[in-house]
């Protein structure tokens, strides 16, 4: 019985807690004055992440015990940084605090309610801050369009020509892209077969220049033809037959 209590008043009283919290802090210290110290914080697949904030969830200093260093959370910390895909946190003696980072890649800026964030391929929010550097980028906007801007920008890829003239795309009725050109050319694609337009489009840049002509709409959402609309003011000549036979080989309307 009275080993029974005192086992119990040892546990409730906290001692047995107390005795194992001062039994580590000891090992830390002792395995400290051995030369397990942090000297070096050693971070591989750093690209976009911010350095300062990593080392501020890190919370180390050079010097501090290696062991007090808690690898696992200091993980779970850092994985809520936007930036960060997935990562790896590791203890290496004697002396090295090692992080291995998968960034998330910048895709495309979503505009959505007047302001502009940075995307992923899986349509997550990266960051909303410091997006000149990413001004190259398509700019999508219109319900829908952060969740399937990757399929769009992926279908535009396999057209560089077309796509590096492309300023914004926006997703129209949660079904389809209207595309704008640097230029100010504004593309209608249809709903499906995205490829097979692009592909159209891109012949008759290839045999005619179109996008650089002096238009203003070019509505591919019809598969029998291409509607074109001129810029005020602005006639364009067109051998017709040539012209149709590069939008496609059985012939259209235009």
């Amino acid at each position: 019985v009275f080993v029974v209590w005192a086992g119990a008043w040892l546990y409730l009283s906290g001692a047995i807690e107390s005795a194992a919290e001062w039994s580590r802090h000891k090992t830390i210290v002792s395995s400290a004055d051995a030369g397990f110290r942090v000297a070096n914080i050693l971070v591989e697949g750093r690209v976009n992440t911010d350095p300062e904030v990593l080392l501020g969830l890190v919370n180390v200093q050079q010097g501090d015990p290696l062991f007090s260093f808690n690898p696992q959370s200091a993980k779970e910390l850092i994985e809520r940084v936007s930036w960060v895909k997935s990562v790896q946190v590791e203890r290496r003696l004697p002396d090295t605090i090692y992080i291995a980072l998968e960034e998330r890649t910048p895709l495309a800026l979503w505009q959505n309610a007047g302001k502009l964030y940075l995307i992923d391929g899986q349509g997550a929010v990266l960051t909303d801050y410091g997006l000149k550097r990413f001004s190259g980028l398509v700019m999508v906007s219109g319900e829908g369009s952060k969740e399937n801007a990757a399929e769009l920008l992926r279908t535009l890829s396999a057209e560089p020509k077309i796509y590096e003239r492309i300023e914004s795309a926006q997703f129209v009725a949660n079904r389809r892209w209207d595309l704008k050109t640097t230029e100010g050319l504004h593309i209608k694609l249809p709903a499906e077969d995205i490829g097979l337009a692009l592909r159209r489009l891109a012949m008759m840049e290839e045999d005619k220049a179109i996008l650089g002509k002096s238009l203003e709409h070019i509505d591919l959402r019809k598969a029998d033809r291409v509607i074109v609309q001129t810029a005020p003011g602005k006639v364009q000549e067109f051998n017709v037959d040539n012209f149709l036979k590069a939008a496609h080989s059985g012939g259209n309307d235009i």
